[in-house]
């Protein structure tokens, strides 16, 4: 399948010679390896892990953090690429990269001491240690700080008690980053990151049955019973609501160029059924208004998104983004790609039901992808305070 139909406003110019090889070797290689195994582990609801070395070997976890880590050392731009192509692929494969590198590597990294990140991050990069994310509880989603899991100290251990919903990568994870309160239930300032290994007693994994999106992904929910960890386990540097929430800034980031990535892949696959499936008068469907209108609107969203994710990506490496900046580009990413996947699936007619497709894959993936790091809503009211100066929530 031909993606240069995608690069309408010609995004290729403005990308630097690295950045373009690292997209199509990214490109290049979901094709080969991540293609003709996905549809056999969504319609199994399995992750596939033989991906997991290659991606290791490729430079894939925490491409954007320093070369002295074991990392690619990429600029943001690049790293915004890789998730793109990833997303292309499938929204679970670039889930389980995002958590690896923006939620598990980056806080090791940026709130962690010199001896934790030359422990961990080096067997994060190249896959050998899994890790996950424990921030959302059964009951604060988007409620962050009303959360109940707690840190006492004990002596020279901390001892942790909760439980963690939605955790992408949990149960096949090897390091969690568990953020409890230290402090009083109601203070919010005494979050703290912390290290935790998934083989101590009183941490169990189980994931979470039921699911009609992310299929080819492991959720899992965590419990945490009296589980005991040395205090050389806790990110030193981590304070308050605001590091994981600077956490999620990194995620979010990568999703919003992961959204046009699967929005690309349903629009090619659109584009080229159009062209090849024959109707009425030995036409192909392609000849029609209908369908037309259909494509050039696909295509139009996705060219804004791809300048909107390149404009951040700059920002970024410039030092210039802001929070509320990545909200918005996260919001109407993905709002965009869960448009363009239901008008492909509707294109493709009967068939777009079909696993062979990929468009009704990726229209159901995205709806989590809608929900997780940020609700669409909790987005719109963010941007909505930034602009008003007052919060409504």
């Amino acid at each position: 399948m031909s993606f240069e139909g995608v690069d309408f406003y010609l995004m290729d110019e403005m990308l630097s010679e690295e950045e373009r090889a690292v997209r199509d070797m990214v490109r290049d290689w979901v094709d080969s390896e991540v293609m003709p195994i996905i549809n056999e582990a969504y319609i199994g609801r399995t992750f596939p892990r033989s991906l997991i070395p290659q991606m290791g070997e490729l430079g894939f976890y925490g491409a954007n953090l320093p070369e002295e880590y074991g990392c690619a050392g990429l600029n943001n731009v690049a790293y915004g690429l890789i998730m793109q192509e990833l997303e292309r692929g499938d929204s679970g494969l670039r889930s389980f990269v995002s958590v690896q590198g923006a939620l598990v590597m980056y806080p090791i990294y940026e709130f962690g001491s010199e001896q934790q990140r030359k422990k961990w991050l080096p067997k994060l990069a190249n896959g050998e240690s899994i890790g996950c994310f424990g921030l959302t509880e059964p009951d604060f989603g988007s409620n962050p700080g009303g959360m109940l899991t707690r840190a006492v100290k004990d002596g020279d251990e901390w001892v942790l008690n909760g439980a963690k919903m939605w955790i992408t990568n949990g149960s096949a994870a090897d390091v969690a980053i568990i953020w409890a309160k230290t402090g009083e239930i109601d203070d919010v300032g005494s979050i703290r990151g912390f290290i935790v290994e998934t083989d101590r007693a009183g941490f169990s994994a189980r994931d979470q049955k039921g699911k009609l999106s992310l299929l080819a992904s492991d959720t899992s929910e965590l419990v945490l019973q009296d589980v005991r960890i040395p205090d050389a386990n806790l990110l030193p540097e981590s304070g308050g609501l605001k590091s994981p929430l600077k956490c999620l800034t990194q995620a979010r980031y990568g999703i919003a160029w992961g959204g046009v990535g699967a929005a690309m892949a349903c629009y090619c696959e659109a584009l080229d059924y159009a062209k090849n499936r024959v109707q009425f008068d030995n036409k192909p469907i392609g000849a029609t208004q209908l369908q037309q209108v259909r494509l050039a609107n696909m295509l139009t969203e996705i060219t804004k998104a791809q300048l909107l994710v390149l404009r951040l990506g700059r920002m970024k490496d410039a030092g210039t983004m802001t929070p509320f900046q990545v909200s918005l580009a996260k919001r109407n990413n993905v709002d965009m790609a869960c448009e363009c996947a239901r008008e492909a699936r509707r294109l493709l007619g009967a068939n777009g039901i079909l696993v062979e497709y990929q468009s009704m894959r990726h229209m159901a993936n995205l709806e989590s992808v809608y929900t997780y790091e940020g609700t669409h809503d909790i987005h719109g009211l963010i941007l909505g305070q930034t602009v008003t100066g007052h919060a409504a929530y």
